[in-house]
């Protein structure tokens, strides 16, 4: 009798159990229907996601009468709490759309408070799971596009212009012109030579990048580098954010490259249109460096969500640097050194400024240069020696033209000097045609110096 009685009340406590895991409480149906997206809300997921998960565990359970008389009230529970969370979820994406919305305290203090919501979508409704993916994802690649072509929009009006296809034609009257023009003429061109405080862009990063508003209130005008670095700064920023939300939020990282798609077509669009109107080979080698560096910081923040973009922005940037940089020596090769030729013995402008960009591509290719520039350097040097081979030739005077030799050598020297050790090599070359045409012109005046016969 007591055996007996012990196993009925096993029985009821099981069948107990079974009835509390499949039956839906007044309390949690009310909620699901009618009650609002919160925290009681999610309990209340919580609650129903494991009814249902119970009922698909053992198939015994599966196949019972009970189950299948409670099921269908189930599958309404499930169904409205699919609707209930999908329609709530999409509403919280669609506001990001209005202006003015910070998305990241958002993401952060709402959407990524209720994750469970995504996590019960995609264990209980998969396709309205993929349907919400596919609403965040839209949203977000045009709020994103638009904020990247505005910011852009803005950025151009900041862009001081250096380097039109005339800087490149040695025989132009626009080089030859350059110091009686002004002196903000001659130095806007020779901004497009050298390196100088160009430079210090490398230095400074991974820091904040223009402000729009604040460069309308003070109108300064920058070289297309900054542009580029403030434009590639941001766009770091806001996909570091945005990859770090869709990875705990959603879990899906190719849901990362749906929301990029659009950005990256406005940023890839905009270099497009710019590239093709630059001319300016220290900026597009700075640029170069820029993207290396950038490559860096997002190897240090550990995220590779932009590798295939920047490795793609390399290889984008490298033919245009070489297309512009063969410019440079067409121009030197092509040009009449007869129309060039000013009567004088002092450095020419027009070389000055090819051994500034020489010194400039050195430093920037021992900063972050993979071998690519070597050989295009000594083809630069070669085109330097033969512009100043061909420009000594106008001068009748022997000594004449070795004194124009000289003084070039000397600037050469100088300014190569200041390149650091990296120009050394290039430096000797020219010390050495220094003292050989030093040698030829102490020869070449030597009999100024003989002592007249005595008669």
């Amino acid at each position: 009798m007591c055996l007996l009685s012990s196993n009925v009340q096993l029985v009821e406590t099981k069948l107990a159990k079974f009835v509390e895991e499949i039956v839906a409480p007044p309390g949690l149906v009310t909620v699901i229907i009618d009650g609002e997206v919160n925290d009681g809300y999610v309990k209340n997921l919580e609650i129903l996601s494991k009814k249902l998960r119970f009922s698909q565990v053992d198939p015994m359970i599966n196949a019972s009468k009970s189950l299948k008389d409670i099921k269908p009230e189930l599958e309404r529970l499930l169904q409205k709490a699919l609707s209930k969370v999908s329609d709530y979820l999409t509403e919280i994406f669609f506001s990001m759309r209005k202006p003015g919305t910070n998305i990241q305290i958002l993401q952060q203090n709402l959407v990524q408070k209720y994750r469970y919501l995504i996590l019960f979508l995609r264990e209980h409704g998969s396709k309205v799971y993929t349907d919400v993916c596919a609403a965040y994802a839209d949203t977000m690649n045009k709020v994103l596009s638009a904020h990247f072509q505005v910011y852009i929009e803005a950025l151009e009006k900041s862009k001081l212009d250096i380097g039109v296809s005339s800087d490149l034609t040695g025989y132009d009257t626009s080089i030859i012109d350059l110091i009686p023009r002004g002196r903000e003429h001659l130095r806007n061109h020779h901004f497009m030579f050298s390196l100088g405080e160009r430079a210090s862009i490398l230095k400074e990063i991974d820091r904040p990048g223009l402000v729009p508003h604040i460069s309308e209130v003070n109108p300064v005008k920058y070289p297309y580098e900054v542009i580029f670095r403030s434009l590639q700064k941001l766009l770091m920023d806001t996909a570091s954010s945005e990859y770090l939300f869709i990875k705990a939020f959603f879990g899906e990282e190719s849901l990362f490259y749906q929301v990029f798609e659009g950005p990256f077509e406005v940023i890839d669009k905009h270099l497009d249109h710019t590239l093709q109107y630059c001319h300016d080979a220290v900026c597009l080698m700075l640029m170069i460096c820029i993207t290396r560096k950038h490559q860096l910081v997002m190897l240090n923040r550990r995220l590779s969500c932009l590798d295939t973009y920047l490795d793609k922005a390399v290889i984008y940037l490298w033919p245009r640097f070489k297309t512009v940089f063969d410019m440079y020596l067409q121009s030197l090769y092509q040009c009449d050194a007869k129309i060039l030729w000013v009567d004088g013995s002092h450095p020419h402008h027009i070389v000055r400024c090819y051994v500034e960009l020489t010194a400039a591509l050195i430093q920037l290719n021992a900063e972050c240069g993979d071998g690519q520039l070597d050989m295009n350097l000594e083809r630069l040097r070669v085109a330097v020696d033969n512009l100043l081979g061909r420009l000594a030739e106008n001068f009748a005077n022997p000594r004449t033209q070795h004194l124009f030799l000289l003084n070039n050598y000397d600037m050469t020297i100088s300014v190569l000097k200041e390149a650091g050790d990296e120009a050394n090599k290039l430096q000797r070359y020219f010390e050495e045609k220094l003292e050989s045409n030093m040698v030829s012109f102490v020869v070449n005046i030597s009999h100024l110096f003989v002592p007249a016969p005595v008669v």
